[in-house]
């Protein structure tokens, strides 16, 4: 009887009690495990004592790469996009197999604690450092700006606050365990949120395809008949419905092959050009340990991946025929609550009461956020009011994991590279572990404000922190391992070069700030988007660097030997830790 009478009890309760104790009990989690685990040295704090077993690190990477954008954004762009949003799978997918073959092991048998390190130490030079610094600042500042914004949506609805304290509330609980914790707090709770992120992706992803399809694999539910005795294939009745109002056929793509090829080129390097995903592989014991570690987070990433896709189609379609053409009056409960966040918004344009949602612009009248459609999946779809707050606790998971390991990169790059390094080098080891809490309590305030101020949505933010990586730090980084003559003033110049192009090109077609109006599409160079510019500014990195190698010194022998012993296998048991 008591039992029966909790189960009813639990089933009553509403979506927002649900989320108070589904976050609650998740947040409750995050910070005792940051207490557990607290940093006592620089280098718990900064590699988590370089003791960390594979998996625990392949868990924690894979929370550490699947961030908002992932979890919240990538879904929802596929939803809108439908076949030009592949880019941003492909790319992601293939840039994390190109670092964990080409870059983990490597920089591990380098055995520094940060990306700067390596580029100051393996360019022997403090420009070197120091631009690798500024390069380390920007990319991960503009990355945390999406992990910000996706805390404020998930906070905003499913809270009930608005967007601003969202982003406080998840800034405080990040500065908690990232100050406390450092690398060793931030990695095993990085493990716990990739249990809670994966769950909370895949649990309505497995209801919604049986209640769709009758298939509980969602990857065999997106190639999937309907359920319904119709016949019709899911994605042949979303090529349907989104050509009646006027969109492209959803399996056909509007971007020209050469945007496609830049931005995915431009995902895949800036991926492994990342500095909080490189700075995870120093965390382990051996070099073999990092590779293992990188195969182990493709496979926990893949799960995501593979079924991001059938979460787009089932959120589209279902958007679709819950919401166009209805009347107003009508609409279900789940549009008016997120209506309140302003994230949808309805402007009757013709006064009859009814929802016109088509492509075009002057007669269309529902404008849809596309970083709410996997949030707002489970409640367009109508079920348990448990599974909506699950995905809320997943987005905040997806989202507090990667902000958490970009602060953690930029309390380092200040605290070790640039004060320890250069400013002064004489500082104990307790004065430079409390520069980097200072450093990382300021990190957090920066990223809050860029939270409450973003310059776009969760992914193509994010998009943007890739083409930078790529433009600055994979050039640098592969010659710094494959290339032994590339020298100091190739690289610095390179890197100088490669972010200034990309910034430049961010800030005019992006941002709009060398002209009255932002530019249209049209005028993009060689018709490749601002998300994909990454891939054009890297080759000119690697040129750059290249024609001044060719009119200054070879580095000195010593660099040059450094570079052959972190090149051969034999013996690469034992990494450096020092």
């Amino acid at each position: 009887m008591v039992m029966t009478n909790s189960l009813v009890l639990l089933k009553a309760l509403d979506v927002q009690t649900w989320t108070y104790i589904l976050v609650g009990i998740t947040f409750a989690l995050y910070i005792s495990i940051a207490i557990w685990s607290r940093a006592g040295s620089t280098k718990d704090f900064y590699v988590a004592g370089a003791g960390v077993s594979p998996l625990a690190n392949g868990m924690a990477t894979a929370a550490d790469w699947m961030s908002a954008a992932s979890f919240i954004s990538m879904a929802g762009i596929i939803s809108f996009a439908g076949y030009d949003g592949a880019v941003y799978l492909m790319g992601w997918t293939g840039g994390y197999v190109l670092l964990a073959l080409l870059l983990a092991p490597y920089l591990r048998k380098f055995g520094k604690f940060t990306v700067p390190d390596f580029i100051g130490d393996r360019y022997y030079s403090k420009t070197a450092r120091i631009v690798a610094v500024f390069c380390a600042l920007l990319v991960s500042f503009t990355y945390v700006a999406g992990q910000m914004r996706g805390v404020g949506i998930v906070f905003s609805r499913f809270l009930e606050v608005d967007i601003d304290t969202g982003v406080i509330i998840g800034m405080l609980i990040v500065l908690f365990y990232a100050v406390l914790g450092g690398m060793k707090g931030i990695t095993y709770t990085q493990v716990a949120q990739y249990c809670v992120l994966i769950f909370a992706f895949m649990v309505p992803a497995i209801f919604i395809s049986i209640q769709m399809t009758g298939h509980p694999i969602p990857q065999f539910g997106f190639g999937s008949e309907l359920s319904d005795g119709s016949g019709t294939f899911l994605l042949d009745k979303l090529d349907g419905l989104s050509t009646e109002l006027g969109f492209s056929e959803y399996t056909e793509g509007s971007k020209s092959t050469l945007d496609v090829f830049a931005i995915t080129l431009a995902l895949m390097v800036g991926t492994a050009g990342l500095p909080h995903v490189i700075v995870r592989f120093f965390t382990v014991k051996r070099v073999k340990d990092a590779r293992k570690s990188a195969g182990i987070a493709l496979l926990l990433i893949v799960v995501l991946y593979t079924t991001a896709p059938a979460v787009a189609a089932f959120a589209r379609t279902n958007m679709i025929e819950t919401v166009s053409n209805k009347t107003y009056a009508d609409v279900p409960e789940w549009f008016k609550k997120w209506e309140t966040t302003g994230l949808i918004t309805y402007e009757d344009k013709n006064k009859d009461g009814i929802i016109q949602y088509v492509a075009d612009e002057k007669t269309n009248e529902l404008v849809v956020d596309r970083d709410i459609m996997v949030l707002a999946n489970p409640e367009i779809a109508k079920l348990p009011n448990w599974v909506i707050a699950l995905v809320a606790a997943g987005g905040l998971a997806a989202a507090l994991s990667t902000a958490a390991g970009l602060l953690l990169v930029i309390s380092a790059s200040v605290s070790h590279d640039l004060i320890k390094k250069i400013i002064k080098p004489t500082i104990s080891e307790k004065g430079e572990l409390i520069a980097a809490r200072l450093s990382a309590v300021g990190a957090v305030c920066v990223a809050g404000y860029f939270g409450i101020h973003p310059p776009g949505f969760v992914a193509a933010v994010v998009a943007l922190a890739f083409g930078l990586a790529a433009a600055s730090f994979f050039p640098a980084i592969i010659m710094g391992i494959f290339y032994k003559k590339m020298n100091k003033e190739g690289a610095i110049a390179g890197m100088i070069v490669g972010i200034t192009a990309m910034l430049l090109y961010m800030m005019k077609y992006k941002l709009g700030w060398f002209d009255d109006a932002l530019p249209n599409k049209n005028e993009w160079w060689f018709g490749i988007s601002p998300e994909g510019f990454g891939a054009i500014a890297m080759c000119l990195n690697f040129v750059v660097s290249i024609i001044v190698l060719q009119f200054t010194q070879a580095p000195p022998k010593d660099v040059q030997n450094i570079v052959e012993n972190i090149r051969i296998p034999s013996g690469a048991g034992e990494a450096s830790n020092h």
